[in-house]
This record gives structure tokens, sequence and C-alpha cells, in this order.
């Protein structure tokens, strides 16, 4: 039996298509492990309180042994106290005829409120996930309203695009993806990411050696950045359950560390590493040990990593500038 304290997991949006896939791998142990028993504290908005009763009913039904507690609200001051860990999934999707502008707006009304509310009340300790896009500057909205809070300790996933990456270079080398290593998603969680294979390995040899450079300039780069518009494609409505998943991966490499020699993609507050400006929150490569993340250093950049990695830099900018004149953030 496990003699752990029970941790506190804030997950915003929780009665949504993602909140759904991830709340109960979350209480089976898949995020902070078998052993660590958890008090889930779930955010909706008002309308959205009944149905999200309904998978607390099923939550319960589960009668998983880590579930210590449940607690619901539409307070983000209730939802976030004492907080360890925060998932915020919950975000404004764009409409058709929104321009980037109307839903970095929209966004704010969300992630301002909640960034205030992580800094009054959370866990000083806490560890924030933004999942909901446009995740890197909704990240950067959220910290920058919490001066308490440390900005290390709020990030954006990028841990899907990671995965799509990971997956479709399992395809193409007909190996399976846990031969595949240190893979990179720089920059923003958009289409201009860049998924950089010039440090990944696949059982050991060089990625780029095993694949022809057309395909990964015209094939992979843009699979691997549009396959969210695919999936919508594909099947009517956004990725939930590989995004559950992705989040999942991204809080549990953080909490119990990446293993040895490998890195992982999480996108974190620059520190002028690589010559990405200070203060983005942008994709980079982690390690994670302790429940602390660092940016792998020294990597060597080509110049047509540099191109990619300066355009979704630029992007960013963008984003900030936009919110700035917002006076959502400093």
């Amino acid at each position: 039996m496990t003699t752990k304290q029970p941790v506190r997991v804030a997950v915003t949006g929780a009665a949504g298509q993602i909140g759904y896939s991830l709340l109960f791998r979350i209480a089976a142990g898949d995020m902070l492990g078998k052993d660590q028993p958890v008090i889930l504290q779930l955010l909706e908005i008002t309308p959205a309180l009944k149905a999200l009763n309904g998978v607390v009913m099923e939550l319960r039904d589960c009668a998983f042994p880590l579930l210590a507690d449940i607690v619901t609200s539409d307070d983000p001051m209730v939802a976030f106290k004492d907080a360890d860990y925060a998932l915020l999934v919950g975000a404004m999707p764009r409409k058709a005829g929104m321009e980037r502008g109307d839903l970095l707006g929209a966004n704010g009304g969300i992630f301002k409120p909640q960034g205030e509310a992580l800094n009054a009340v959370a866990s000083r300790d806490v560890k924030v996930l933004v999942v909901g896009n446009p995740a890197n500057t909704n990240a950067l909205i959220a910290q920058q309203n919490a001066p308490d809070l440390k900005p290390e300790q709020f990030t954006a996933m990028v841990r899907l695009d990671h995965n799509r990456a990971i997956s479709q270079l399992a395809e193409k080398t007909g190996q399976p993806v846990t031969a595949i290593k240190n893979v990179t998603i720089w920059g923003n969680h958009s289409s201009t990411q860049y998924p950089d294979l010039s440090q990944a390995t696949v059982n050991g040899e060089k990625a780029l050696g095993l694949v022809e450079r057309e395909w990964y300039e015209q094939t992979y780069i843009p699979t691997v950045a549009k396959r969210g518009a695919a999936i919508i494609e594909a099947r009517g409505a956004s990725s939930a359950a590989s995004a559950a998943s992705a989040a999942i991966d991204h809080m549990r490499d953080w909490a119990l560390g990446t293993p040895e020699g490998e890195w992982v993609s999480m996108g974190v507050p620059s520190d002028g590493s690589y010559g990405v400006p200070e203060g983005l929150i942008y994709g980079f490569p982690v390690r994670c040990q302790g429940g602390k993340y660092e940016i792998v250093q020294g990597l060597d950049i080509s110049q047509f990593s540099r191109a990619k990695m300066d355009a979704t830099a630029q992007e960013l900018i963008e984003e900030r500038d936009e919110v700035r004149k917002l006076g959502l953030v400093k």
C-alpha cells in the first residue's frame, strides 16, 4: 500500500473532450506514478457543471485506488487552491472568420484570471501546463499574471507535436517508436513549429542518414506541423485522446524525470538559449530531473534550422505584441 500523501491536480475544461480522456489516466496513476494518490480539482464553466458531475460519477464508479478525492467548481480560486499541478485545458477555440487577435483576446479573458488565481491560491511550487490553444501565448498570459510564482513554473504543450514527430519517423523507417530518440520541436505549437531531426537517432543511427532530405523537408515537417488539421478533417473534431496522452507525458517527465541521455520537447520560457528572445514561451529540447527541467545546450544549429527557428520565434513575438497591446502581459 502507498504511504505517500495525496497531491492536488487541478484540471480546467474538465468536462471537455480532452478532459474526459485525461482524468481517468491521471486517476489511474499514469501521470505521477502508481504509488502517488491524487486529489482531482476540476474547473468548468457554469453551464458545463452538470456534464462535469456526470464525469465525476464515472470517475467514482472506477473505484481508482489512487483517487483520494474530487473537488468541482466554476471558481478558479476553489479549483486551484493548494494545487501542486495545474493542467489548463479549457480555452476558446478558433471559430470561422476569427482573426488571430480576436482569438488571443478571447483567451486572454480566460488565462489572465486563471494566472491571477494560481498566483493567489496555488502551491508555491505548482507546475503549470497550458494545453488550450494558442498554448504558448496563453501560457505567457497566465505566467505574466502570476508575479509571485517563478516564470519557469509555466509551460506550454508541444509534446503532442513531439509524439507525432516520433510516430511519423517510426512509420517511415519501419521501426518501433521506442527506437527513436532525441527528436526536437522548436517554437510555437502552430504550423510554424520546427520538427527537427538533426540530432535524432533511430536505434542509435542518425535519423537523417536513414531518410531522404526531400522527404524530410517537403513531407515530414509539414505532416507533423499540420497533423491537427488533418485529424479535424478526418474525424470532424480536434485531437482529444492524443492531446490528453501528450499532457500526461509532459507532466510525468517533468515530475519524474527523463531517461538518462535523452530529451523531450517542452514549451518553456526562453532564457536566451539558441538566440530565442528571452521570455517567449518556446519549444526547446529539455532534460528533466528532480522535478526541474533544463534546456539542452550546445546543439549544432544549421542554417536550415536557424531559419525555421527564427520564423516560429517571429510568430510568437507577434502574438506577444498583440496580447501586450490588449494589456494582458507586460
